[in-house]
């Protein structure tokens, strides 16, 4: 027994085990055997108040989730380069072909805070920094006007997806498929305290609350 793994991991997975994986183990098998097939892909933040399959309520190998600081979506950029968001983009749709690709940002989001509050770096690398550089200038042309400092969050997190949903559609396969009806995408927005999402009309920029 590895005796200094963490004893809330050590407890959670006893838990699992006698569990939902008891419960569900019918599926399990299925998906050990058959691979995964999700029709939803879902691009979110590493927070961990805003994980997806907590707040979609999801079964194993419903979603496909990949996860960054500030839930980004980078430009398509074949430079050869290490791109793990691009890379999960490839992956799930030209290996896994899902049908949604939701961009969900949420409330009170660390990343985006670190760019509104022009934050010092943590380390002499900055990784934070550069990978947030893509939002540095959208932050800026945000209007604070007569919101408070939340508020303002708020819009900047929302334009971020808005941001990473255009970025989306330089991927050309992306933008093909989307042209041709064979994948939506779709942008969201976690309220962590009052755990409440809304969601983006495409087509006016209006973000509306989800009804239950």
């Amino acid at each position: 027994m590895a005796h200094d793994f963490p004893q809330r991991l050590c407890n959670g997975y006893s838990s699992f085990r006698t569990g939902r994986f008891q419960s569900e183990r019918e599926r399990y098998n299925r998906l050990a055997g058959g691979g995964q097939k999700p029709t939803i892909m879902i691009i979110a933040c590493c927070d961990s108040r805003a994980a997806p399959e907590t707040i979609f309520d999801a079964s194993p190998g419903e979603v496909f989730v990949a996860r960054n600081v500030a839930n980004l979506v980078p430009p398509y950029a074949p430079d050869g380069k290490h791109h793990s968001t691009s890379a999960a983009l490839e992956f799930g749709v030209l290996q896994l072909g899902v049908k949604h690709i939701v961009i969900m940002g949420h409330g009170r989001c660390g990343g985006i805070s670190a760019v509104v509050n022009q934050s010092s770096p943590l380390t002499q690398g900055d990784f934070i920094g550069q990978w947030l550089t893509q939002i540095r200038d959208l932050a800026q042309f945000v209007e604070q006007g007569e919101r408070d400092a939340h508020e303002h969050q708020t819009a900047v997190e929302r334009a971020n997806v808005e941001h990473s949903l255009a970025n989306l559609r330089t991927f050309p396969w992306i933008r093909q498929r989307e042209q041709q009806g064979h994948i939506s995408v779709h942008g969201a927005w976690f309220d962590i305290g009052l755990g409440e999402l809304h969601v983006l009309d495409d087509r006016t920029g209006v973000w509306t609350l989800l009804e239950e």
